[in-house]
């Protein structure tokens, strides 16, 4: 893996604080080793991007286009994240070390210890406390594994809000509890393809399509939501302003190793859309600039959806219903058959542009995992520590552990830092099938 030469890549210098809450959010654009491409609408007289911007918050299309590499947390967001327990821990994994016999060091940075159990959090705190500020009393929004649409929920209950919530059906099936728990949260939950939208109706007609996608499920909340003037659009992952929000998280890591006296070699986080490896990875960037291949960026996907791995890197739409302007990124098409998993977090045919410009540069190694491998290496954890991670995560725990053993064979003392992106807990049932019944 080639690096982009520090007259080339210039990415911001990143402030080294004392572990905390960060002050300011870090935007990966202006660090990124090539330009952002464009959106590109092609639509008669513009509809699309003239829809995201009826639809969507302002405050967050302003974050959008903020070209500054460190932006102002607002003090009340601030707040929020302090009391759903930011900064999250940075914990090594000293028992998991011995049971590999490994000279490495493992760190996890634990996202799964949040209210909701999921790192969705530090963006919906943000979107919801953007929109009450801006008068919107109700959200809709979709979600793949559950856990945006929890936050969703979490975040709408504690500042007075009405979300609604496209989740794609294969998930909502499986996860009965995070189902009842929306819904006890007071969100509207429908199940994607739903019976609400012209597009889920159409789309719900064909046999092939029973358990839904993250693709659809946005189409049907852009649906709703164009057809809804009080309703505002809200998402998860994929846009610049979800990307910022999760900064924090890697703002957070960088300051804990450097209060620890540690310095990482590998990073590692799971990938789906791509908030939680951007934002873990982006404020590594300038040492990335400096280092070279001697500090790593790993994304694990899951083999059912190999976005990076087999994906093309080319102009798609991230919504079934084309309803979204097309981004460039890596993408197995809006056609490809997306099997039934229980990783629904990883599940959908393509990711955020900015992952797409960090992979295409070279910066990215990309793994795909099978998903009986990735739930071994959650169990593995949970015998060693006593942490149940969410099959998302395991994909990046897997990718960590064949770092720690490959340090075994090379005898080289190496740190390995995994942005454990979400808890378990809502995932018991896919632990059943794949450790407990095979």
């Amino acid at each position: 893996m080639s690096t982009p030469s520090n007259n080339v890549w210039a990415p911001a210098q990143v402030p080294v604080g004392e572990p905390g809450v960060p002050t300011h959010w870090l935007n990966p654009i202006p660090s990124l080793p090539e330009p952002l491409p464009p959106v590109v609408d092609d639509s008669e007289d513009q509809y699309r991007m003239k829809l995201q911007r009826r639809i969507r918050l302002q405050s967050m299309l302003a974050l959008d286009a903020d070209t500054n590499s460190l932006i102002p947390i607002p003090e009340a967001v601030r707040e929020d994240l302090a009391n759903i327990g930011r900064p999250t821990p940075l914990t090594r994994a000293r028992a998991l070390e011995r049971r590999l016999g490994t000279p490495a060091q493992i760190y996890l940075k634990r996202e799964d210890t949040l209210p909701t159990g999921a790192f969705k959090l530090n963006s919906a705190m943000a979107q919801v406390r953007a929109a009450k500020e801006e008068g919107a009393e109700r959200l809709v929004t979709e979600t793949g594994a559950g856990q945006w649409g929890h936050a969703v929920a979490f975040a709408c209950a504690r500042l007075g809000l009405h979300p609604t919530i496209f989740w794609a059906a294969i998930s909502a099936r499986q996860k009965a509890s995070r189902h009842a728990l929306l819904e006890l949260l007071g969100a509207r939950v429908e199940s994607s393809p739903s019976s609400v939208t012209e597009l889920g109706r159409r789309v719900g007609s064909d046999p092939t399509m029973v358990n839904g996608s993250l693709g659809l499920a946005i189409g049907e909340a852009v649906e709703y939501a164009a057809g809804h003037p009080e309703t505002r659009y809200i998402s998860g992952s994929n846009v610049p302003h979800v990307l910022i929000h999760q900064s924090v998280i890697g703002l957070e890591t960088k300051a804990q190793l450097a209060a620890l006296g540690v310095s990482p070699d590998v990073l590692i986080a799971c990938v789906g859309g791509g908030s939680n490896l951007v934002g873990f990875m982006a404020p590594f960037f300038d040492d990335k600039a400096a280092r070279g291949d001697d500090l790593r960026f790993v994304a694990a996907e899951a083999a059912t959806s190999p976005r990076l791995t087999k994906g093309r890197y080319e102009y798609d739409y991230s919504d079934l219903g084309c309803n979204t302007p097309m981004v460039k990124s890596y993408t197995l098409g809006r056609d490809y058959e997306l099997p039934p998993t229980h990783v629904g977090g990883l599940r959908q045919h393509s990711g955020s542009p900015i992952v797409g410009v960090v992979h295409h540069a070279d910066l990215l190694e990309a793994r795909a995992y099978e998903e009986k491998d990735i739930f071994a290496a959650g169990h593995a954890l949970l015998m060693a520590e006593q942490i149940l991670i969410a099959p998302e995560s395991c994909h990046a725990l897997l990718a960590g552990i064949e770092e720690a053993l490959e340090a075994k064979r090379a005898g080289e003392a190496r740190v390995i830092v995994i942005c454990v992106s979400g808890s378990g807990t809502h995932d018991l049932e896919g632990y059943v099938e794949k450790v407990i019944k095979q």
